[in-house]
């Protein structure tokens, strides 16, 4: 344990991002930071992305769990300087708080805006195209074609419209100090000065990914020798597909594209998987030889930043006018992006060529390898976020400091 003056900081992480937290608080740790977990997703559907907690707040209809969670919250006060919040919606301590507020009779987010009364730094991580951006901004972004027509919730005003997506924009801009985003996607209330690309943030144990990774028997995928093997998966995929297999993830593209190619000739098989645990998938995803991802949402997602940490090659769609607001802050990683780019319309020439240049899938493997450890390992996560989260305390010190000179005057 470490002793309390040792300690450069206390946050906690209050709620999954899928495994970014758990990784990132572990290696914090070792760095001399107070780091926690705190699990808060009511959703049992959602446990299988996770890799690990220090703390759980369970639902139940009895009014001890709902003191239990009164009790954390309290508790969590005396205990913490920084409280690092993720996805839409996110910026709560789970639905009994949330409740409790409303009970109360007080304003929505008073829990979260007690937290900054009492000089509590809020950091918040972005994780999704209605995250702060409305849906009619972002299919006016220029490219193959509007991604949200591909959309399970573009007719789903509950879930994604205008008017939802807007209002928690300007919530979350309200109540973070300092937010994490990674994509360039900078339209409504994601321009704004407090929003940051954070690449390391979404960070992987390369130890869990690992390319030599052995594989289980029960996970052994038989196909006959030869056969190149095409990693397309989306986690959730009933919930997200309308019909003819159209998802953003472009499963609807890729289905007849591999059907072409395998009436050409090429040994290939698509390998897809949904609502496989995270820490199984990645026995799949090792053997693979490709990887498949959007074809034209603009960037991609945590599936290709396993690939890369697993060194496998990717094909996905880069939006240039993303890449080019992310050079703005983080050009080394735009520039060394290993990433293959296609569209709808190229993506049956980039896939071929890929198939018949087997030293280039290994190369861009390679560097995929190399850009992983580099930008999404955990300890790069923890490197870049300690910086954040010094920067954020210290500015609170300074304004305290601030405070106590006026008073003196």
């Amino acid at each position: 344990m470490l002793r309390r003056k040792q300690i450069k900081g206390r946050v906690l992480f209050v709620g999954q991002c899928y495994y970014n937290p758990w990784y990132l608080s572990r290696e914090l740790r070792k760095l001399g930071w107070k780091a926690d977990v705190l699990n808060a997703d009511s959703n049992e559907a959602n446990q299988i992305f996770y890799h690990g907690e220090d703390f759980r707040l369970y639902y139940g209809n009895a009014v001890t769990d709902k003191l239990r969670h009164l009790f954390f919250y309290l508790r969590s006060l005396f205990q913490y300087d920084i409280y690092h919040f993720c996805n839409k919606g996110g910026i709560m301590f789970g639905g009994y708080i949330r409740a409790l507020v409303k009970e109360l009779g007080l304003p929505e987010y008073s829990e979260i805006r007690l937290l900054k009364k009492l000089g509590k730094k809020i950091v918040y991580s972005n994780n999704g195209c209605l995250d702060g951006v409305s849906q009619s901004a972002f299919r006016r972004w220029p490219g193959p074609e509007p991604v949200c027509d591909s959309c399970r919730w573009r007719d789903e005003p509950q879930v994604c419209s205008d008017r939802l997506n807007l209002a928690w924009g300007k919530v979350r801009n309200e109540l973070a100090d300092f937010q994490c985003t990674l994509g360039g996607n900078r339209a409504d209330y994601n321009d704004w000065p407090k929003v940051h690309e954070v690449p390391e943030f979404y960070c992987l144990d390369p130890e869990v990914w690992r390319p030599d990774l052995a594989v289980p028997p029960e996970f052994q995928l038989n196909y006959p020798p030869g056969t190149i093997k095409l990693y397309h998966s989306v986690g959730l995929f009933e919930e997200r597909t309308v019909a003819n297999n159209r998802n953003i993830k472009s499963t609807h593209i890729y289905i007849p594209l591999v059907d072409r190619l395998k009436a050409e000739g090429y040994p290939v098989e698509m390998v897809s998987f949904s609502r496989v645990p995270n820490m199984e998938v990645r026995f799949y995803q090792v053997q693979a030889d490709i990887f498949l991802d959007m074809l034209t949402f603009g960037f991609f997602g945590a599936t290709a930043r396993e690939a890369m940490m697993l060194g496998k090659p990717v094909i996905c769609y880069l939006r240039p006018q993303w890449l080019e607001s992310m050079r703005r802050e983080v050009p080394q990683y735009v520039e060394e992006l290993p990433i293959v780019t296609a569209t709808p319309e190229t993506v049956y020439e980039v896939l071929r060529d890929l198939l018949t240049h087997p030293e280039k899938c290994r190369e861009i493997g390679r560097r995929g390898r190399e850009f992983a450890l580099k930008w999404h390992s955990a300890a790069a996560g923890a490197r870049r976020l300690g910086q954040i989260y010094s920067e954020l305390l210290q500015d609170r010190v300074e304004k305290q400091s601030a405070k106590v000179s006026l008073g003196e005057l």
